[in-house]
């Protein structure tokens, strides 16, 4: 672990916060995490990206409680306080976008946590460019922001259906905005964390060149 936990005020409460790479001219990228909490495969993934140049957080949305079975992660998903959870996510965001920090922000959600990196940028104007991994959203939100989209799903994946990718991908074409989805051949859900089963490392390295690609493409200009 390279980085350091912050403490994020949000209200009345303090959010944990990891942070990983940070400098004044480094572009910057949230990360958002999966539902088993801000565990070590987030760590090293945000440890990963500030090695490849950018200044990562990566905020706790879950009142700092991991989960390592998915029955422990279906338990958490079911007490997950929504509000408190969007009221982090926007507050990473905010912490970054004060006057002196960056013009653009990027965002990346991992399953749970990519309904956040996309819904975000319809809440922020500083958000610039969302990724999601095995993640999808529909609503609102889609059309009320005009980032670029970057999609990373597997070949194979009963939490995510054919169906809901679709129906992700219409969504933001219909909204008019660009969407650049990868289907990985061989792999399903949590391909690209290390501590899981799913894990596939030539899909999650793949995955992670083309993030990167993305959000040094998308983030160039990161002061105006």
């Amino acid at each position: 672990m390279n980085g350091t936990f912050e403490d994020l005020a949000v209200g009345k409460e303090s959010a944990r916060m990891y942070v990983s790479g940070k400098g004044d001219s480094s572009p910057v990228v949230v990360v958002y995490h999966p539902w088993w909490g801000l565990n070590d495969d987030v760590l090293a993934y945000a440890d990963r990206l500030a090695d490849a140049g950018f200044a990562i957080v990566a905020p706790d949305l879950v009142r700092g409680r991991t989960a390592s079975t998915i029955a422990e992660a279906e338990q958490l998903l079911s007490t997950v306080d929504e509000d408190h959870a969007n009221a982090v996510a926007l507050a990473a965001i905010d912490r970054l976008a004060a006057p002196e920090g960056p013009a653009k922000i990027g965002t990346v959600g991992f399953s749970f946590g990519a309904a956040w990196a996309v819904w975000s940028a319809a809440k922020r104007p500083t958000v610039a460019a969302s990724v999601v991994y095995y993640g999808t959203v529909t609503g609102p939100s889609l059309s009320k922001a005009t980032v670029p989209v970057l999609g990373h799903f597997a070949e194979d994946d009963p939490y995510e259906s054919n169906e809901n990718v679709e129906a992700f991908e219409r969504e933001l074409r219909d909204a008019g905005r660009s969407i650049f989805l990868h289907r990985y051949p061989g792999t399903g859900h949590w391909f690209a964390e290390p501590s899981k089963d799913a894990y596939r490392p030539d899909a999650a390295k793949l995955a992670f060149e083309r993030t990167v690609s993305f959000h040094r493409e998308h983030l160039a200009a990161v002061r105006v």
